[in-house]
């Protein structure tokens, strides 16, 4: 039992000199784990894939203006019973018939009052409304791992505060013993610094658990455990008013970006639905031919066949659906107002706030500050007046933890000016890999949209081979 809990405690002690050693020239940068975040991502991999998705809607609405040519071809081999009973003599014979046929057909869509052409325009606006909610997955990612980032240093920053102050307690305990032996103190004194040093030690415990939170959440935020993690260099911010930061969100957010395409979509399917309710003119032929041959009596059938035509179709009564789907569509462009409305709101609200939380950090670091620089001043005069006899052990921990109070709420004051720093970056729509100039390559949509508008023919056509490699060189150039 002696030996399971020395080696338990060895383990925590290796545990403790690791988390609170000193940073390594090697440490990891605010901009590392943002990398790392971006290259590591399950979410922009699944949302680039999503957008790879909505590319190929492009195409199909593309293939839907060229002409779509079919084929089939079938055998069949048949037998059959003969029986005739003509008077006075029956007769009996069996029929063996194969026929085959082979059809080539072909339709073309030569006028539709413009549906096709705005069904490619509707696909267009759906791909940049895809890319725009890229660009959100990706402030949503680099995000995280600054709070992350901050996290770590925070808690880690905290548990050697506390620590420090287990150390602190620690020599006020063995002092107060020492005087208590000579008879300066009483029992009350030792007793009060025995309290403090187990609340000290309980509060190191909770900031270790904390910081082991920490890493836990930089882990899924960046792919892997953080090694020492450097100060953060101050980041510019880009305006110098809350006006101009709210313009600038206006203009570059993606959630008001995506709901403006959103607007435009539903726009086009409020077109698109009138449209639907007139006639359409088609192209049609074929070419085909047949073979017939019958075993008994032998004879054999050959025969082709050639045509074209043209199809003028539309609709005459459905019942009350086609009006119904445009009313409905009509409808969803007016949410689609609203919903931009609201977007716009939403991220001038977020703009604020992040503006608000700002100064609020900022004037939080200056008064930590002044507190700290005048709490050592009180705990320096309270330390010399106990040893005179006009202070108590008591009152030189209260100022000790006055001290600890001011240092935690300057690290938490610290972390959230930074925290607020990137939530106005972030809430302006600047928060990307290409704004920040974090110096790696980036998912560039335009290669595989470029491959896949034209519907290229995949595994088939030289096209279809230039896109398989845009696709592997995507994939690598993220990993």
């Amino acid at each position: 039992m002696r030996v399971r809990t020395l080696r338990t405690v060895a383990t925590a002690a290796l545990a403790s000199t690791l988390a609170f050693a000193p940073l390594a020239a090697s440490a990891e940068t605010l901009s590392d784990a943002m990398v790392s975040a971006y290259r590591s991502s399950g979410l922009l991999t699944q949302q680039r894939a999503l957008l790879r998705a909505e590319d190929e809607n492009v195409a199909v609405a593309v293939s839907r203006l060229r002409p779509v040519i079919d084929y089939v071809v079938s055998s069949r081999f048949s037998r059959s019973n003969q029986v005739t009973t003509p008077l006075p003599a029956p007769a009996d014979g069996v029929a063996n018939v194969f026929n085959a046929s082979a059809e080539l057909t072909m339709r073309f869509t030569l006028f539709n009052f413009g549906r096709t052409e705005l069904q490619v325009d509707l696909a267009r606006e759906n791909v940049m409304l895809a890319r725009d909610a890229l660009v959100g997955v990706e402030q949503s990612v680099l995000l995280r791992a600054v709070q992350a980032f901050l996290g770590v240093r925070s808690s880690h920053e905290t548990a050697m505060l506390q620590a420090n102050n287990v150390r602190l307690i620690t020599e006020e305990l063995r002092a107060a013993r020492d005087r208590f032996e000579v008879g300066e103190i009483t029992q009350t004194d030792v007793s009060a610094a025995e309290a403090a040093l187990a609340l000290a030690k309980s509060n190191e415990a909770a900031a270790r658990g904390q910081l082991m939170i920490a890493r836990e959440e930089y882990r899924v935020a960046t792919g892997h455990y953080p090694n020492g993690l450097q100060v953060p260099p101050p980041s510019p911010i880009t305006v110098r008013s809350l006006s101009g930061a709210k313009a600038l969100a206006r203009s570059r957010h993606p959630d008001i970006l995506a709901q403006q395409r959103a607007v435009k979509v539903a726009e086009l399917a409020v077109e698109i639905a009138h449209r639907g309710m007139l006639p359409s003119l088609d192209a049609n032929g074929s070419a085909g031919r047949s073979h017939s041959k019958l075993r008994a009596p032998a004879t054999t059938t050959n025969s082709n066949s050639l045509g074209v035509g043209i199809t003028l179709s539309g609709p005459i009564y459905q019942g009350g659906q086609l009006s119904a789907l445009y009313r409905q569509a009509k409808a969803q462009a007016e949410a689609g107002r609203a919903a931009l409305h609201i977007a716009v709101q939403g991220v001038e609200q977020s703009v604020a706030n992040a503006w608000a939380q700002l100064a609020v950090a900022q004037a939080s670091l200056q008064a930590t500050d002044q507190q700290i620089r005048a709490n050592r001043v009180a705990l320096r005069g309270a330390r010399e007046e106990a040893t005179l006899g006009a202070r108590t052990t008591l009152e030189v921990l209260a100022f000790e933890q006055d001290l600890l109070d001011a240092k935690a709420a300057r690290i938490s004051a610290q972390s959230n000016q930074y925290i607020a720093v990137y939530s106005l970056i972030s809430s302006m729509g600047l928060l990307t890999a290409d704004h920040l100039r974090l110096g790696i390559a980036t998912y560039d949509p335009e290669a595989y949209f470029n491959a896949v508008k034209g519907a290229p023919i995949h595994d088939i056509s030289p096209q279809g081979q230039k896109l398989d490699a845009i696709i592997e060189t995507l994939g690598r150039a993220i990993d």
